[in-house]
């Protein structure tokens, strides 16, 4: 599972999975595993019309975490992306091993990252990254009681600290352009929804 990008499905005459675009050939352009693979598609749609040159990219899916301390704090991780060429704060993320569910890869990559275990998680949602390209898929998850066990092993290129926040601060870090990568702020805002809705459905809340 998840050991690299996966071939479209072609050449049937068949629709693409769930829709009704056609996808009769696919030419692999760019291929290294397990990173990344660019295809070129022919594709045909439901009124009959043909696309010679639709371009899809394959990468992994990845995991993103928002852990949350028994003080109701955010833990994240500050370090070098060099996609965005600047230092950034981040939730824990990271893609997802061969074999292992997005569920266990979120419990991983929180201890790698931060050297934090959570004791309740919550499954926020599976998300396309990119709506026509594809780009990977994002599994998003929120960690409550989360508590550090040990010192962080993160495997990043780049050095990176471990620091905690309230919510709102994250946010405002968030609209001064301190959280640069869309995962991240996807994850976040998925989060804070979550902990609305649990705090309007809370008696006395």
């Amino acid at each position: 599972m998840n050991e690299g990008p996966a071939a479209p499905e072609v050449g049937s005459g068949g629709p693409a999975a769930r829709s009704d675009w056609v996808v009769e050939s696919a030419t692999s352009l760019l291929r290294r595993e397990p990173w990344i693979e660019v295809f070129e598609e022919r594709i045909r749609l439901p009124d009959g019309r043909r696309v010679d040159d639709f371009y899809t990219v394959r990468l992994r899916d990845f995991v993103v975490v928002a852990p949350f301390t028994e003080g109701g704090l955010l833990v994240l991780v500050r370090h070098y992306r060099h996609g965005s060429r600047r230092m950034t704060y981040s939730l824990p993320s990271g893609f997802i091993d061969a074999g292992e569910s997005p569920a266990e890869a979120a419990a991983r990559e929180l201890l790698e990252e931060t050297g934090f275990v959570a004791e309740s998680w919550a499954d926020l949602g599976s998300f396309v990254v990119d709506g026509n390209r594809g780009c990977g898929v994002e599994h998003v998850f929120m960690a409550a009681g989360a508590r550090r066990d040990r010192e962080p092993a993160p495997h990043d290129l780049a050095e990176s600290t471990v620091e905690v926040a309230t919510l709102d601060e994250a946010v405002e870090r968030m609209w001064r352009g301190g959280i640069a990568e869309l995962p991240s702020v996807a994850g976040l805002a998925l989060a804070s929804m979550r902990k609305n809705e649990t705090a309007k459905s809370t008696p006395g809340a």
